[in-house]
């Protein structure tokens, strides 16, 4: 959305405050516990303070469903059901399931999408964006507004972006998460957390990085540059720097004691470390291990006992020394 307003487009933010006291029954495997209106409400208003860390609130209109639903007479809603059958319903995936597997489905269900849809035809819409659980409520508008004797508008689905449990899409009924509103430090500890699995997509569907560029990064580096991204979008760059550098000190440490190194600078010799780390006693036992074939560094034995390693702020190393394991990485803000 803010992609079209750079663009010139108008853009309209519609809340559901009508049809959210219906629940949305989309990718459900039974009927919605409905709102309140008190309720919906308050998570209207929360919904229009998120909006404008992304939008341009000059550039935006802020519209309630409730505004014309609100005043629909019975005969009204009648007319309305009258305008799609119960079998183009029951083509929509997550409803067959349930039909087929006789789980109950509330008649109110079957108004969302046509309520959904009515929306479009009432704000004349010319493109509707939602997640592709969305495509059947936003093909109902386009069946609508036709009906209504008004140009279909096109329909953009975009992909849902998993959650940080790695599984189900990122919702706050699952408790999997990241808020707009989250504190810099909770939104960067949250990114962290994310399999390392999901990182591509992550940045494929949240920045305009370069994916290539992220595959060369380590999961952990690729994480770091993540969160700061994340947080200095929403909070600044002056917290993002503050939140990594309270995540490395409080998290980061307890890690490195059995997982993770951070380094002071951005070199040292592989002699000094393996001294300054307490697993030789000596230099002349560092160089031992060395020649022996006991060291490896990201997963190739070092034979040279000479070497420096030299850590870029985006770059990490594994360093194996006997049957020890440590990802090292330069201590301090990892810049993007």
């Amino acid at each position: 959305m803010r992609q079209f307003q750079e663009l010139g487009h108008e853009v309209i933010f519609l809340i559901g405050d009508f049809t959210g006291m219906i629940g949305d029954p989309s990718f459900r495997s039974e009927t919605r516990t409905p709102l309140t209106r008190e309720a919906v409400l308050k998570n209207a208003q929360t919904y229009q303070e998120q909006v404008f860390k992304i939008l341009d609130r000059q550039k935006t209109h802020i519209r309630f469903n409730s505004e014309w639903m609100g005043k629909m007479t019975a005969e009204q809603m009648i007319t309305l059901a009258g305008q799609y059958t119960v079998a183009r319903i029951l083509e929509r995936d997550d409803f067959k399931k349930r039909y087929q597997q006789s789980l109950p489905i509330s008649i109110h269900e079957f108004l969302y999408p046509l309520i959904q849809g009515h929306d479009s035809v009432v704000l004349e819409s010319d493109v509707e964006l939602g997640g592709t659980d969305q495509t059947f409520n936003l093909l109902v508008g386009r069946e609508l507004q036709k009906i209504a004797g008004k140009p279909p508008q096109v329909v953009m689905t975009l992909p849902l972006l998993e959650g940080l449990d790695g599984e189900k899409k990122m919702s706050k009924s699952f408790n999997n998460a990241i808020a707009l509103e989250d504190p810099p430090f909770e939104m960067f500890g949250k990114v962290m957390s994310i399999r390392d699995e999901l990182m591509l997509r992550y940045y494929s569907l949240l920045t305009d990085e370069n994916i290539e560029d992220i595959k060369l990064l380590h999961p952990m580096v690729a994480k770091q540059k993540l969160g700061r991204i994340l947080v200095e979008r929403f909070h600044g760059k002056r917290k993002a720097n503050l939140a990594q550098e309270q995540f490395d000190i409080t998290v980061g440490r307890k890690r490195g004691e059995s997982e993770e190194l951070f380094l002071n600078g951005a070199s040292i010799s592989l002699i000094d470390l393996l001294c300054k780390e307490g697993w030789v006693k000596s230099r002349g036992e560092a160089r031992r291990l060395i020649l022996q074939g006991g060291v490896e560094l990201d997963s190739e034995k070092v034979m040279n006992p000479n070497i420096t390693l030299t850590l870029a702020p985006l770059q990490s190393h594994d360093l194996k020394v006997g049957k020890k394991i440590r990802r090292l990485l330069k201590r301090g803000v990892q810049e993007p």
